[in-house]
């Protein structure tokens, strides 16, 4: 699925967060998204999922403006936060529920959800026990993600899907990803700090600074060295004015 955002303001309590005057982002894309705490990434994707709506402009998801139907959602999955889970579920009852939502049949769940298996090792799926609020942090992150992809959505919003997992979980990720969007074409728009996650997995990388996208590029073999020269510059900046 392709996104565009058309001349896109919001504001809180008088203070711009963002301010994007166009952007569209193509189909089968993996969209990364880094700048600094209170750039305004979160506000970013809480307005493309439709959580947030813009003092100005227009998102429009392979041609349907998100805020005239609800028609994209049933082909976007997402995980931002906590609040995308059902806590009180265990594992296996969220992913019957999601199922259910997304139109996924009995047969097709089976597989659907067994390559996420060796992301989440610690229960086997059909005999899970644990409810998501007796998990640790990163475990019901696992779950909130596995959540969001395995039903094999057009389009994938997620919100440092990085952070709190172990390394090891972090590679797995990476690969579910890379997997998915070779495999099916989906778009993804992952926000991050980790710019070593994000040069990896990403075909587009942009920077957003105070509510606005200051750089944006295809992402190369040099992206990572480009990022981290961009942000040592900034902190620099930032150190030779204090």
């Amino acid at each position: 699925m392709n996104v565009e955002l058309n001349h896109i303001e919001k504001s809180f309590e008088g203070r711009r967060v963002l301010s994007i005057p166009e952007l569209r982002i193509d189909n089968g894309s993996v969209f990364g998204l880094v700048g600094g705490n209170g750039a305004g990434k979160t506000t970013f994707l809480r307005l493309l999922l439709d959580l947030l709506q813009p003092d100005k402009g227009a998102i429009v998801v392979d041609g349907m403006d998100i805020h005239a139907t609800g028609d994209w959602r049933g082909q976007t999955g997402s995980f931002l936060d906590e609040s995308f889970l059902i806590d009180f579920l265990t594992a296996d009852e969220l992913f019957r529920f999601n199922a259910r939502l997304y139109n996924v049949s009995d047969d097709e769940y089976y597989s659907a959800i067994h390559p996420f298996q060796s992301f989440y090792p610690d229960e086997l799926f059909g005999e899970t026990r644990k409810l998501i609020r007796e998990m640790s942090k990163g475990n019901a992150k696992k779950i909130g993600l596995i959540a969001a992809m395995f039903c094999e959505p057009r389009l994938v919003i997620l919100d440092e899907p990085f952070a709190t997992l172990d390394p090891r979980s972090q590679i797995r990720l990476k690969n579910l990803i890379a997997d998915q969007n070779r495999r099916l074409g989906t778009t993804f728009i992952v926000s991050s700090h980790d710019l070593h996650h994000v040069s990896e997995i990403s075909s587009r990388i942009a920077i957003l600074e105070g509510g606005e996208i200051v750089r944006d590029m295809e992402a190369t073999d040099d992206s990572l060295d480009v990022l981290r020269t961009y942000f040592e510059s900034e902190h620099l900046s930032e150190v030779r004015k204090d």
